[in-house]
């Protein structure tokens, strides 16, 4: 009967773990590349409106 090859088993097992770590730490990378876009993009369009209202506004201020 052949021994067990413990080393090959741990190699195996520590492999599978970091490729694991690897896929987990690259989801949060694009989570956050994902939250990032969207949040920046939310800000300048909200920083938009009030800076062409306010030329707007001071137009018809000085037409009436």
């Amino acid at each position: 009967m052949a021994k067990p090859n413990y080393q090959f088993e741990k190699r195996q097992k520590d492999l599978a773990k970091k490729r694991k770590q690897e896929e987990k730490r690259l989801q949060k990378l694009a989570g956050k590349a994902a939250a990032s876009s969207p949040a920046s993009a939310e800000a300048v369009g909200d920083a938009a409106p009030p800076d062409n209202a306010s030329p707007g506004a001071s137009s018809d201020d000085g037409t009436s």
